[in-house]
């Protein structure tokens, strides 16, 4: 018995030009992460870098993986390293959108791309090929190409000396897009926190404008949805609208905001 790979929407949202919204699951919840597929998001993001699951925690992701998988919604996940073992390792448990945290040279970024392709810029991909979940344990039809086709992989560009080689990291082939980091800038910058300093305003235009340019997706946050239809605007094709605690922050917050009113 052999099984068919369904397509990995998210990619197909952004090669078709339109835009992707989701939402950081900071609880790191399969249960969330199957409600937010009910509620039509685009993606949900997982961000390993500042916390939930080691991500060598095979269980932990394909849990969260089912969970995505039920209600047909893509998990954006973002690795806390470059290092290629860990691109291979995400993708053979099934991850099929990896964003790389914290690059600063062009190299890296292609040894990652690579690393998640079986045929890569006309030569051959550095991805293993084995039976793994992303296989369906070897069940799979036209897994290599399917795989090739289906796989995204971006990068951040929150440092200093990634806007110094922003260009060779835009010529990486086969970038999938570029996550713009306006809270990191501002630490490399030296205004930690200052998301409307000068200076990080500068480089996140920068970021903007030359990625698109050179025709890479623009990905980003949302600081609020006056801010989020403003970036839609201006290019940008995926967008985190907020966080599950930013979420229920405001619910509860709102809940005793208009407690005892009533009887005022």
């Amino acid at each position: 018995m052999n099984s068919t790979q369904p397509a990995n929407d998210l990619a197909a949202t952004l090669d078709d030009g339109e835009i992707a919204l989701g939402i950081l699951d900071n609880t790191y919840s399969p249960t969330l992460v199957e409600f937010y597929g009910e509620l039509d998001l685009d993606f949900v993001w997982l961000d390993l870098e500042h916390g939930g699951p080691d991500p060598w925690d095979a269980s932990r992701l394909e849990d969260l993986l089912r969970a995505a998988e039920r209600t047909d919604i893509e998990l954006l996940v973002r690795l806390p390293d470059t290092d290629p073992t860990l691109v291979r390792k995400a993708l053979d448990l099934g991850v099929r959108n990896v964003f790389l945290s914290r690059v600063e040279t062009a190299e890296e970024v292609r040894e990652a791309v690579r690393s998640a392709r079986f045929r890569y810029d006309d030569g051959p991909g550095d991805r293993g090929l084995a039976s793994p979940r992303a296989r369906r344990w070897g069940l799979a039809d036209d897994y290599i190409a399917t795989e090739d086709r289906e796989t995204l992989v971006g990068v951040t560009i929150e440092t200093e000396a990634s806007i110094e080689n922003l260009d060779d990291i835009l010529a990486v082939p086969e970038l999938g897009f570029v996550f713009i980091g306006p809270l990191d800038l501002s630490v490399s910058l030296g205004c930690p926190g200052e998301i409307d300093h000068p200076d990080v305003q500068e480089a996140v235009e920068t970021v903007r404008s030359t990625a698109l340019d050179a025709g890479v997706p623009v990905a980003g946050l949302g600081f609020g949805m006056d801010d989020v239809n403003e970036k839609a605007t201006n290019g940008y094709q995926m967008l985190n609208l907020g966080s599950t605690t930013g979420a229920l922050e405001q619910t509860v917050t709102g809940w005793f905001d208009a407690y005892g009113q009533s009887d005022a």
